[in-house]
């Protein structure tokens, strides 16, 4: 039996990235928790159909942020003065070793859910840790919650700290398990096979983890040249091979199932040039690059190469969870570029990075991130009655709320058609 729904309200998306899509009370038709159709006038059809109104409030799709560590939550804001190696070993490798204790890993867990929540993420990327129970927790508390998300039990069997190291066969054991209960489990939440970054994980891992990808089509998630000690850290490990991206290719992690790579600061044209032959999504994260002083990916470049793009919030190396604040960096930084350039490379506009955090990003879920037809109808409603002036445009409100707006705004949620309400009882 269909479910039908419909929301009235202004309307504001994208199908490309060169422009906005904008509704002024308009009217979303969503069945079975799908994008059946957008109208400017309701027609006769729907006449005797209840209408969820939410006029004169912006409706939005969900944020979608395509990297974040959940097990780092703890310390978001704080550590902000290492590099990323040591930042590792000082801070983020301790905090991830008490995630042994599943009830530590719960609380914190929890509470992190809570605040992407809040912030408007309705779909997320995430690496937990090397502890196979508490990511498995993690998957069950995001299938309670409602949000969409893919999650990765971390794998390390090589230069970390005793305390954190895998075995070969445990990590590969252990990811197997995670694949087959959850696999099928849920349409939202799902596995993603994660190896933290090429030095920490031996070839036979690597390899491991490939087939296992190739095996149960599995996603996988990683880093790829955030930082130029880690690139050159890469090549002492494998000097046979061309660059760091090439590494993982050889292990069938590279766009032989879907893939997001992260960071990019350095990639050279080669490697770009692979990531675009095997559909490789790159991550930009540009409040963890500015907060750990890796490098910052040269976001139009990968533009012009037609390589697919989604956003992250990288905590804790990035200090916040909002996916709109970190469009506004990712706006910021690609003017550095542009200045830089003599003005000669062009910065982010708001569409392009309205649509790399909503259509873009929403892709690596499927048919997520925009109001097209047969889209999941996951969406924000943004009440910006206090942040608007008279004569505003749908545009303006929409750059308004993103700069200068908070959660505070952010009236509902929904994902697949389904209102989220505030997670209970997991924190």
């Amino acid at each position: 039996m269909s479910s039908t729904k419909i929301f009235k309200g202004d309307i504001v998306f994208t199908t490309t990235p060169e422009r906005f899509t904008l509704i002024e009370n308009g009217f979303i038709v969503v069945v079975n928790g799908k994008v059946d159709n957008v109208y400017t006038v309701l027609p006769e059809t729907y006449k005797n159909f209840q209408i969820t109104d939410y006029s004169n409030k912006l409706i939005i799709p969900g944020m979608n942020d395509l990297h974040c560590h959940a097990s780092q939550f703890k310390h978001l804001g704080m550590a902000m003065d290492k590099e990323l190696i040591p930042w590792l070993n000082d801070y983020t490798f301790p905090e991830e070793s008490r995630f042994k204790d599943t009830e530590y890993s719960k609380r914190i867990y929890g509470k992190f859910i809570k605040e992407i929540w809040k912030q408007g993420t309705t779909r997320i990327a995430l690496f937990a840790t090397v502890h196979k129970n508490s990511s498995m927790d993690l998957i069950e508390l995001f299938i309670n919650s409602g949000l969409g998300a893919f999650v990765g039990k971390v794998n390390m069997d090589t230069n970390c700290p005793p305390y954190i190291c895998e075995t070969l066969e445990s990590s590969l054991e252990d990811t197997e398990e995670m694949i087959i209960k959850y696999k099928d489990r849920s349409s939202l939440v799902k596995p993603i096979i994660t190896p933290r970054f090429v030095p920490s994980c031996s070839s036979e891992l690597l390899k491991g983890l490939g087939e296992l990808s190739i095996k149960y089509n599995v996603p996988v998630q990683s880093h790829l040249s955030e930082n130029r000690n880690e690139i050159a850290w890469v090549k002492e490990l494998f000097p046979a091979l061309k660059y760091y991206g090439d590494v993982y290719n050889k292990f069938n992690l590279f766009g032989q199932t879907p893939t997001l790579m992260a960071h990019c600061s350095f990639s050279s044209d080669e490697e770009i040039a692979l990531m675009k032959e095997n559909n490789v999504m790159a991550v930009h994260c540009p409040s963890s690059n500015l907060n750990v002083g890796s490098g910052m990916m040269p976001i139009r470049k990968f533009l012009d190469n037609n390589i697919r793009l989604g956003f992250g919030s990288d905590i804790s190396g990035g200090h916040t969870c909002s996916i709109f604040k970190t469009m506004v960096y990712a706006i910021q930084v690609s003017k550095l570029f542009w200045a830089n350039s003599n003005k000669e490379i062009s910065f982010l506009s708001n569409p392009e990075a309205f649509y790399i955090a909503t259509k873009g990003g929403g892709s690596f879920f499927g048919k997520v991130g925009s109001f097209e037809k047969d889209y999941e109808f996951d969406a924000l409603i943004i009440d910006d009655s206090n942040l608007n002036y008279a004569n505003y445009t749908l545009e303006q409100r929409l750059e308004r709320f993103i700069y200068v707006g908070d959660d505070r705004h952010i009236l509902h949620r929904y994902v697949s058609g389904n209102l989220i309400e505030e997670p209970k009882g997991i924190a």
